[in-house]
């Protein structure tokens, strides 16, 4: 089994189920010591007992993290590059969603997913920077076809993964002295739970059944079929690689050509 990464610590939010359960599967298979966290400690200890496991040099860990508390941020990074000694990859995957129309959007929905999606990624972010100058490492973030694509129903959730693209070049300039770099990932339509919910969601909005709103994403993705968590690991482990040293401030859609 190749394993580009063995050895590395690789610290990852949202790690309990869907994209973030198939990149703690991909940065195992790499050799890396996966930090699985998330809000839902027993889906992360879920995904442990899923993950490829070469003893004594790959041990994984589960944390439980609400990343939009800056203080649980800094404790569980310090934690994590402490238990290890280093800290080598961030993976920034923590997300959520929630659908309306911009004039019934609430103060609560907004918030909710700028503080999850956005903040979070910046906390986590800044508490890892110390560390990954140390390891010259890696950041990657979960961002969306939405980054770059005006989706209806989702203008918080479109503005919040805005921010993340747009946060992800910026940063990639800041930490390239240091060997850092910094690239993010852009889904497209996603078979996941939270897909599923948003299938419901947009269903009620526009009058339509759930499987007609997943027959039209597949009419809209070129390739054919609903994307795979395991086409954004893929990814994830590709920049993540000795092969992508020299690739940063990057958004890399994995859409099947929908975000086209």
């Amino acid at each position: 089994m190749d394993t580009p990464i063995a050895g590395k610590v690789a610290f990852l939010t949202g790690g309990g189920s869907g994209i973030g359960r198939a990149i703690a599967k991909k940065m195992a298979q790499y050799g890396a010591s996966v930090v699985i966290t998330d809000i839902d400690a027993d889906a992360a200890q879920e995904t442990m007992g899923l993950l490829c496991k070469n003893p004594p040099a790959q041990k994984h860990c589960v944390i439980k993290l609400d990343v939009t508390d800056s203080d649980a941020v800094g404790r569980a990074v310090k934690e994590a590059a402490e238990k290890y000694g280093h800290l080598d990859i961030l993976l920034n995957n923590a997300g959520v969603s929630t659908m309306n129309k911009v004039e019934d959007l609430t103060d609560k929905e907004w918030h909710f997913n700028f503080d999850v999606i956005s903040s979070g990624t910046f906390y986590c972010t800044r508490a890892a920077i110390p560390y990954l100058k140390e390891s010259r490492g890696r950041i990657v973030n979960t961002a969306s076809m939405a980054s770059f694509k005006p989706v209806p129903f989702l203008a918080h959730y479109t503005a919040a993964k805005w921010a993340v693209a747009g946060f992800t070049k910026t940063t990639a300039i800041e930490l390239a002295p240091y060997g850092i770099t910094v690239n993010c990932v852009c889904p497209g339509y996603v078979e996941t739970s939270m897909q599923s919910r948003e299938i419901g969601w947009e269903a009620k909005l526009r009058g339509m059944t759930p499987e007609e709103v997943r027959q039209e994403y597949i009419r809209l993705t070129p390739l054919g079929r609903l994307c795979r968590p395991e086409d954004v690991a893929d990814v994830f482990g590709f920049l993540v690689s000795p092969e992508a040293s020299f690739i940063t401030g990057e958004a890399i859609h994995v859409t099947g050509g929908a975000n086209l």
